[in-house]
């Protein structure tokens, strides 16, 4: 299956200007943009998955782990025609489908709800084993955490059995900015390859290196990608 998401004429530079529309007390701005680069080399060119696709089977699926932070995702799905523009600037109102964790009944390329830590790389190890079980080999599953999700037993539990199983199909994005209560010698990287992934550091903000990254093969084994982003006030 080629990628399928629509042309609709934004491009990245148009995304500070859609983010703008959503607005209110509980955005959490710096965890939405710490993850903006991320999501737009995804679905701008690696995802297989937009609006006519979002049901198909073969699609590619994409997790956000990190949904305390969506409007960046949200902004990323309207610029590529999942759902319209004029949704973003009831962002968190009672009438809004978008709201301030995202609920995959509501709001259309939306995978899982999401928002409170740890659980979405379990969830992606269920999806990539769901897939393997139905004989579907084509589609890739994507999930985003942060750094400081790894703070909860629940990751560490699904990395081990991920790599252990050999999923190769599953690929996670960590971004990475100095949140997490604890490190590793040698970094995140680290932690995810002493557990059978490949795993590669990159500069979370530069697009040629992401999207090398996130198509790094990595035969018989799941992948991750460090995204290293600078923490601001």
């Amino acid at each position: 299956m080629s990628q399928a998401t629509a042309d609709t004429g934004f491009r990245y530079k148009d995304l500070g200007r859609l983010m703008a529309l959503m607005t209110g007390a509980e955005k959490h701005g710096p965890a939405a943009t710490s993850t903006l680069d991320v999501l737009w080399v995804l679905y701008d060119r690696v995802l297989r998955v937009g609006p006519g696709s979002a049901e198909d089977a073969e699609r590619d699926r994409f997790l956000l782990s990190k949904g305390h932070g969506p409007m960046a995702y949200y902004a990323v799905l309207a610029a590529k025609g999942f759902f319209p523009v004029d949704w973003l600037g009831g962002f968190g109102s009672y009438a809004s489908p978008l709201g301030h964790h995202p609920d995959r009944t509501l709001v259309p390329g939306v995978e899982i709800g999401s928002g409170s830590l740890g659980h979405g790389l379990p969830l992606a190890v269920g999806t990539a084993l769901g897939l393997r079980a139905q004989g579907l080999d084509g589609p890739a599953v994507w999930v985003l955490i942060g750094d400081a999700e790894l703070d909860e037993g629940s990751n560490h539990e699904a990395l081990a059995y991920a790599g252990s199983a050999g999923l190769e199909r599953l690929h996670t994005v960590v971004i990475d900015n100095d949140s997490a209560t604890h490190g590793w010698r040698g970094g995140i990287a680290s932690r995810f390859e002493a557990a059978g992934w490949s795993a590669v550091t990159v500069d979370g903000r530069d697009h040629a290196a992401l999207h090398a990254a996130f198509t790094t093969p990595h035969p018989g084994r799941p992948h991750a990608v460090v995204a290293r982003v600078e923490k601001k006030a």
